[in-house]
Parts: C-alpha cells; structure tokens; sequence
C-alpha cells in the first residue's frame, strides 16, 4: 500500500489517481489527508488478482471446495482430507450474535462523510463500495436476510441533506424481494449500510449466491471466522466490525430521482426514480477509514470481483444448467452486454451436428438464471466441435463462431423482454432485447483477415478496418436521430449489396463512429459493439428475409454501433483535475510512479 499525505479533494481528483494507479497494476491507495473531512479514504485494495487472493489466501481454497462438493458430492469420497477441510470452514458460516461491537463507538452525519465524486456529471456524492442490509419483514432474521452492493447517493437531487440518501436496486434483486414484501404489508422496512470491515463482506454482497443462502454465511467461510453481527431491540442489527454504518428506513411507496452517475458499462446511468431511505444514525468505529472504488469503462477494480467470483462459482455451471460446460460474462463489454457460452449437443449423436438443437435449450435455460438473464447477446457453440475451445480466449471463440454460423438459421431473437437498467440501447429504462448467437457444427467458410480490394462502399460510408478474421468495421455517419442521415441508414447500407459483393465474405459488419478506434484493439471492438446495439434495433443483413416468423439474412450480418441520441454519454474525466493530477504526479510523491 502507498500513503498520500498531500491534500486530496474527494471530488473528482481521488476517483482520478485510482484510476491511473489501476491501470499502472499499482498498489492499495490510502488517503490520509482528504480536504474537508476527518476520516481518511483506501482504494485499489482488490486492485490485482494477486492481491485479491492473497486477501484470501487462507480461506479461497477451502471456499471454492465448498462449491466444488455443492456441485458434485460423491468427489467428497475421493479426497476425505480436503472435504474435511471444506467442512471445517462450513463451521464459519453461522453468524455471531454480539451486544457490543466497535461500530457503535461513535456517531457523525452524512455531510461529514468522505463525499466522494468519480465522474464529473455525477449528481452528487455516492458509496461506491456500501454493503447493503435488509430482512424480511414476515420472517426477521439473518437466515432469510439480503446483502448486496447497490449503489448508494450521499447528496445532490432533491434528497433533505443528512436526513435523506438514495439507494439505486433492481426488484429483481435480492432487496426487491423485501421491499415488494413491505409493499404487501403497507410498511417500511428496514436499512443498514455498512462500510468497511473484512474485504470478504464486499465479496458476499456481490456474490450471485442462491436464494435463500445468507450471504453473511458466505462472507463468514471466506473470512475464516464468523461474522459478527451487534443485536438491537426494535433494529437490524449491525455488522460489528464495519468502520461506518448507515441506519434507516424505506418508505416502500417512496421514490426521488437518483444519479446520474458514471457506472460499469462506461457510461453515465441517468437519473431516474428510485428508492429513499430516510437517515436514522451513522455511526463509526474509532479510526475508521472510507474505502471506495471507481467504475467506469473495463476494466476496473471491480473486474477482480467479475474474475474472483468465476473463479470460485465455474464448477457450479454444469449442475445449475445441465449440458453447459462453461459460461463467461465479458467483461471489456460491460459484463451484461456480451456473454460467452460453451454448451453441448447429444439429442442425436448418430447423426452430422449442423443444426443447433440442444444447444439452444441451455440457452434458454441460461437467459432464466440469476444475473445471467441480463445477457443481451448470448453466443453459444457445443463443446463436441472443438474440445479445447474456451470462452476466455475470446479472439478464438469468435473464429470459431464465425466460421460455423449461419444467419440464415441461428439467430433468435427475444423482443420487448427486460434489459439491464444500465443500458440505455433498448426501446426505454428496463425494455428491449436479446439474441442467441447458436454456431454448431463444422465450418462452412474461410474467415478473410484483410479487405478486398474490390470491396466498394455506400456515399457516407469510410475507411472499413479489419477487427478480427471475418469481422469488418465501417465508419458511418453519425446516428444523431433514427432517422436517414444523409440517405445512409442501417437498412439503407444494407440495401446497398447484393449476394453475390465481395464484401460477404466478412460474415460480421460493424457500422461504428471511429473504425480506426474499434480495430484497434479487440477490446474495442467488444465495448463499441456490444454497449452500443439493441439486437432487435441495431441489427440488419445483407439480403435479408423473414420466413415463418424467423429473420434472417443470406449475406453479412450488420451491427449499428454508433452512438446514438437516446444512448448515455460515455464518460470522461475532467480536464481540469486530469492536469492536478498531473502537478500532484510532478511532485515526486510516493504514488507518482504509477501517475
């Protein structure tokens, strides 16, 4: 870890030396002196994977076996030794009931906390690693109790200073499930924010566990001890050794508009209505410190949860959804937007694999779990076309892909269906849609990895750039409404070839605002095409059809990735504080090494 004892505002400039630490590999950041607040800020502790694991070093092993005996328990006779370790870290698992406990040593209000600020049109001052509390208001009790990570604002909006804050969830997470009970009940229920403590309660409220699986018995068995919860008469009780908590109430039938904030997909989540909690005590332990990330465009710190999280949770796949071997959110395309799957076809095994069968019912099967039903492309290919695929090297996966599809037959379309409330590409908040990307069998075309000479393009139409073998990018002009710019328009480029034009050999198009930008790195290319499409709005094809209700198209595929009117902004930082920071770097203090 590295001190920075040189003032630090947390508006803006502390979000800005995380970030480029981050992505220097550097180390933890303490902020010991941060202007106009008493308690000092930490980052960047889950920063590496190195360092993530070794926060766990002595419970990770124990945990993922855990998961590996949920998902497979005749391997508990195969290795007597480590299940009786597994088992012995089970005994971790069952919270501990306390009557006092260091975060109740003191009190302080909401203005007094670190209001941190990471992006400039933020609306105010957020938590960006608050661990969230709730219980059921029929069944009180830790066992049927929620901890997640939802964002929660500090100031700005309409919210009555110090007495008011923003909580921002969807109902179909686990708090959703409180709150539509409090809803029935015509009550409120209660909140506690907690921050701070073992980095493993951080990890819980992230978890995509079961429901009905407490998340404090998970944080406990990846601690190494039981998590210490403070009883109070009347009250949720309190996380013990949490550095801050934040006690409330939410009025069910309540909602103020919260954000905007800059989020993990790269750009801004506008402000909408969402729920409020009303502020009864904020309480601290002696010597707290505030720790806090950044999000924004992948990757970030939060990329070491999305990578932790896989690690200990692959072996359940095969169990959760049967035939599926492996599934991979991706990340460099905001996690929800992309995910990558390996399942298997044996409905007809005497038979040649050229037509996807079971395949498509895993997705499906898939689309129906947890986080997973957020995917908004899903590709899946079977695992008996090449054995030695995996979805994390995703240059080959979508050779692969590529060389096998058949627009014709293997996109399906999902249509006016939920999306991520962080995705502003569909129809409005929470609407619009899903494909499945189905690739079986053996390979029908040669993928090209460079451009014809005789490849033409419509008027408006530029500068087309090779992303990957048989994936071609083609500046466009811009989408500023969905109406012809200039007479070019998704369908119009797409009206433009015939079957038999040479640019379908490229089985995969792309219309971008910047080709030289999305060729540049395949990284690129996930983020522009993947966060800036609808499936159902923002794909065409050469030669095009619809037959039997199915769509599908002869030629290439064509994806509008261009930024659009009703898109959110992507973020940036300010450049005002991007040249402080710069200064601060010049200084030679012990953090400028990776500034």
């Amino acid at each position: 870890m590295v001190q920075i004892d040189e003032p630090v505002d947390a508006r803006l400039e502390a979000a800005e030396i995380h970030r480029r630490v981050f992505q220097s590999g550097g180390p933890a950041i303490y902020f010991a002196n941060v202007k106009n607040c008493q308690f000092p800020m930490v980052s960047n502790l889950f920063g590496t994977m190195e360092r993530t694991r070794y926060l766990f070093r002595d419970t990770l092993d124990q945990v993922c076996r855990l998961v590996e005996l949920k998902a497979n328990p005749r391997e508990a006779f195969r290795s007597i030794g480590s299940s009786v370790r597994a088992a012995w870290s089970g005994t971790k698992m069952l919270p501990r009931n306390c009557r006092r406990g260091p975060i109740l040593d003191d009190e302080t209000t909401i203005d007094r906390l670190p209001q941190l600020q990471s992006w400039p049109l933020d609306g105010g001052a957020f938590v960006t690693l608050p661990m969230v509390y709730t219980e059921h208001v029929e069944s009180r009790g830790w066992r049927g109790s929620n901890l997640g990570m939802y964002r929660v604002q500090l100031s700005g909006g309409d919210y009555e200073p110090n007495r008011e804050i923003g909580l921002h969830y969807q109902l179909h997470r686990g708090i959703g499930v409180h709150h539509e009970a409090a809803i029935r009940h015509g009550k409120p229920f209660q909140v506690n924010v907690f921050v701070g403590g073992t980095p493993a309660m951080s990890v819980a409220a992230v978890m995509p566990l079961p429901e009905g699986f407490s998340e404090l018995s998970f944080a406990g068995a990846l601690a190494g001890h039981r998590i210490p919860m403070v009883r109070r008469t009347g009250h949720l009780p309190v996380y013990g050794e949490a550095d801050f908590c934040i006690s409330g109430t939410v009025d069910p039938d309540r909602l103020l508009m919260e954000g905007p904030f800059g989020d993990h997909l790269g750009y801004y989540s506008l402000a909408h209505e969402f729920p409020v909690m009303r502020v009864d005590k904020v309480y601290h332990r002696r010597g707290a410190i505030w720790p806090f990330t950044v999000v924004g465009r992948p990757p970030q710190e939060d990329t070491m949860f999305g990578r932790l999280i896989h690690e200990i949770t692959a072996p359940m796949i095969p169990s959760v959804v049967p035939g599926v071997r492996a599934v991979h959110a991706v990340d460099a395309a905001g996690v929800h937007p992309l995910m990558l799957a390996i399942g298997s076809e044996r409905y007809v095994p005497y038979e040649r694999r050229s037509l996807p069968r079971e395949v498509l019912t895993q997705a499906n099967a898939i689309l129906g779990q947890g986080q997973m039903s957020l995917a908004k492309y899903l590709f899946i290919v079977a695992e008996q076309d090449d054995p030695s695929l995996s979805v994390e090297n995703m240059d080959a996966y979508f050779e692969h892909v590529l060389a096998r599809i058949d627009w014709q037959r293997d996109l399906h379309f999902q249509t006016c269906t939920t999306l991520d409330t962080l995705d502003y590409t569909g129809t409005s908040l929470n609407q619009g849609s899903k494909v499945v990307v189905a690739a079986v069998g053996p390979t029908i075309r040669s993928l090209p990895k460079q451009l014809d000479a005789a490849t033409t393009l419509p008027p408006g139409f530029s500068d087309p750039r090779v992303c990957l073998p048989g994936v071609l990018a083609v500046r466009s002009p811009t989408a500023r409404l969905r109406v012809p710019v200039g007479g070019a328009t998704l369908r119009s480029f797409c009206e433009s070839f015939g079957s038999d034009d040479s640019i379908n050999r490229f089985p995969l198009v792309v219309l971008v605002d910047d080709s030289q930008f999305v060729a540049e790195e395949l990284r690129n290319f996930l983020w522009v095409t993947f966060t800036r499409s609808d499936p159902a709005r923002d794909i065409d094809g050469i030669q095009a059809f619809v037959e039997d209700k199915h769509w599908g198209c002869r030629g290439s595929l064509v994806i509008d990735a261009r930024c659009k009117s009703h898109h959110a902004p992507p973020l940036e930082p300010d450049p005002d504080v991007s040249l402080h920071v710069d200064a601060l770097a010049a200084k030679g203090l012990p953090v400028s090494r990776w500034l």
